[in-house]
């Protein structure tokens, strides 16, 4: 019994090898097949491919084809048309021409009515500097309406702030007291960089926080009297060297000018004259003048003048001016040096009332009394 119960046991165990063996074999030609059939759906698959492939190439060919046949097609249709009204192509050509030439003289005509092209001198050298006052504030715009009757003293400090700091004249400002000698006058909202100019009793200014929107500010009623949004302003600084200002609001003359720089020209200056009573664009000029390297620029005579200097400060000079009106400048000195210091300017203001530059450098308040001479 001990035997026949062993030999049961070994049988089992051979029968469930062979069973084994038999299903991997099973297992082994089941793959093989799949993979005979794959090799086939590979084949099917390449010559598909390669059939597309010719169908592609010609396909490619009729286009070509077809273009090239609707290119003479156009050329003889070109052709017949030059002939038969070639002389009323040219009389449209000149008439067009003529037009816009005549229109380029009107906007000429209309930009010198609009400025009244009275400026009848030009900036020649720069006649003395006078220190006025040291606040140390490192940023900062202080100014003087240029109406007739206007002595009083506005002093902007910082590159961002909301409190505006008003003396009775220019003695009241130098003198070293200057909180207890000062009226506040609060904004609804704070300033952004050092552009900020007045005229006409406003106080015009660029508006922290927003890209580009100029607000005016009534300083006597101490309200807002408009607001606009400069175009393409407010994206880069109008000046390389002082970052913090990407809109700078300019007097002369002639009324209220903006600068600022756009990427799309080069970093180049873009000067906009402003109808300050209504508070809308009446005229953009593209300049050659680069903000790259300028620090300060100001608007005397319709004329711009850029200031530049050195990334570490150094001695700053005007280095291009630009005529809106297109009149030459070689009069003016290019390469002209703000005299007998060394540093740097957060803003160059021009009064053309005074004909005086009134200018912030490293923390001091200074005057700039220019010399002019007679156009020619």
């Amino acid at each position: 019994r001990w035997m026949q119960g062993d030999w049961e046991g070994e049988t089992s165990v051979v029968f469930k090898v062979i069973m084994t063996e038999k299903r991997m074999e099973k297992c082994n030609q089941d793959v093989l097949g799949y993979v005979e059939e794959f090799r086939d759906f590979s084949k099917m698959v390449l010559s598909r491919l390669a059939g597309l492939n010719t169908a592609k190439a010609e396909l490619k060919r009729e286009v070509e084809n077809l273009l090239t046949r609707l290119e003479h097609a156009q050329r003889d249709i070109e052709y017949f048309g030059s002939v038969t009204d070639s002389n009323a192509c040219v009389e449209v050509h000149e008439g067009l021409v003529e037009q816009q030439l005549l229109e380029e003289a009107e906007e000429k005509k209309r930009l010198k009515l609009m400025l009244n092209a009275s400026c009848d001198h030009v900036l020649a050298g720069i006649k003395s500097l006078k220190i006025v006052k040291k606040t140390g504030e490192k940023h900062g715009s202080w100014m003087k309406d240029p109406g007739k009757k206007h002595a009083k003293i506005y002093l902007l400090s910082g590159s961002v702030n909301n409190v505006v700091l008003e003396f009775s004249s220019i003695m009241a400002f130098m003198e070293n007291n200057q909180t207890l000698k000062a009226r506040r006058v609060p904004l609804p909202w704070p300033w952004q960089g050092t552009g900020h100019a007045i005229y006409q009793g406003f106080l015009f200014y660029h508006r922290h926080g927003s890209l580009n929107e100029i607000i005016k500010f009534n300083i006597l009623r101490r309200n807002v009297a408009g607001q606009m949004l400069l175009p393409g302003a407010g994206r880069i600084p109008a000046y390389q060297l002082s970052p913090q200002t990407k809109i700078d609001l300019a007097v002369d003359e002639q009324g209220l000018w903006a600068l600022h720089a756009e990427p799309e020209i080069g970093a180049n200056i873009v000067v906009t004259k402003i109808e300050p009573v209504s508070m809308a664009v009446e005229h953009s000029w593209d300049t050659p003048c680069s903000s790259r390297d300028a620090e300060a620029a100001f608007m005397a005579c319709n004329t711009l003048h850029v200031v530049y200097n050195s990334p570490s400060g150094g001695s700053s000079h005007i280095q291009c001016l630009y005529d809106v009106l297109g009149a030459p400048s070689a009069h003016s000195s290019p390469g002209l040096r703000l005299p007998k210091r060394q540093g740097s300017h957060s803003t160059v203001h021009y009064n053309p009332k005074e004909q005086q530059l009134f200018a912030w450098g490293d923390g001091s308040q200074i005057l700039y009394k220019l010399h002019t001479e007679k156009k020619v």
